[in-house]
């Protein structure tokens, strides 16, 4: 991204670091709503997240580029498939979390790096070195040796892996301005969150409003807590690599690993412990030869 200067480069790596930390600490909070439907809490993201980008874009007095973004027919179909593809990611994520696969679903996160890294070259005709070869080869490796140790095709790993890589590849297309971006996005999807949502308050079975007034409030703050790290990362996608973001992302299955193990006292099973450490030494080959080379450019 020759025409990305320096300073917005280092400011979309720290827009992609904040992003990835935020994701990776999240099950902290679903864990705390963990009694409430799976598809309540995704409707529920997507209705507030809406809320809070809309009143984010009227403080700051940028309501007219959303409105601008819908009269543009190619944004406008940017923003409808990437409405689409987030919605898939969370709801696959929601439900895999909540069903018990979530070594399958971290799996995926895994995965989802070297599905950025590969469309970059393919889309962005982004360039490797060596070094990042070989680190996409060990990670490549760990997380198809994992694959096969779990004995079936992980078809919620690569579900959540490609849906999200494409969401960040059509972003990136775009070049969507990140709050109005996610504005329409959450907006396209909140007419189908809004008719679930109603369907089970008619139903006597919503979960807003209830007894338990704490979920009610995280509900509500689910917008907030979605959008903080989707805008990051928005950011982040228009002004870094996708190769680099392709491995900052590893920081958020790593924090949710370690909230299993030391937080909730789950265990390491065989696969997940394969494609950790492989993984971790990608990241630190990926990072050294960074730093190596950044320091000899800079001489």
């Amino acid at each position: 991204m020759s025409d990305v200067s320096p300073r917005e480069q280092r400011i979309g790596t720290l827009a992609a670091l904040g992003s990835y930390a935020m994701w990776g600490l999240l099950p902290i909070y679903w864990k705390r709503l963990s009694g409430v439907e799976s598809l309540q809490i995704l409707g529920h993201r997507i209705m507030w997240a809406a809320f809070f980008t809309l009143v984010a874009l009227v403080a700051t007095r940028r309501l007219g580029s959303l409105a601008f973004l819908f009269r543009d027919r190619r944004r406008a179909l940017y923003a409808l498939s990437a409405a689409i593809l987030i919605t898939l990611n969370w709801g696959i994520y929601i439900w895999a979390v909540n069903s018990g696969h979530v070594t399958e679903s971290s799996l995926g996160y895994y995965i989802n790096p070297l599905v950025s890294v590969a469309l970059g070259a393919i889309f962005f005709r982004e360039k490797m070195d060596r070094w990042t070869s070989w680190a996409i080869g060990l990670a490549a490796l760990g997380v198809g040796i994992a694959s096969i140790l779990m004995g079936r095709l992980p078809w919620i790993s690569l579900a959540l892996a490609l849906s999200f890589g494409f969401y960040g590849l059509v972003k990136k297309k775009a070049a969507l301005p990140p709050l109005a971006g996610l504005a329409a996005e959450t907006i396209i999807a909140s007419p189908l969150a809004l008719a679930f949502l109603v369907s089970r308050h008619a139903a006597g079975a919503g979960a807003f409003g209830g007894a338990d007034g704490v979920a009610t409030l995280m509900l509500v703050l689910a917008g907030l807590v979605t959008a903080l790290p989707m805008l990051c990362f928005a950011a982040a996608a228009n002004r870094i690599t996708l190769t680099k973001m392709g491995f900052i992302q590893y920081l958020s299955p790593s924090l949710q690993l370690a909230l299993g193990l030391f937080v909730y006292g789950e265990s390491l099973k065989p696969p997940m412990a394969v494609a950790f450490i492989t993984v971790i030494g990608a990241v630190s080959l990926y990072a050294f030869t960074r730093g190596e080379r950044f320091r000899h450019t800079s001489t």
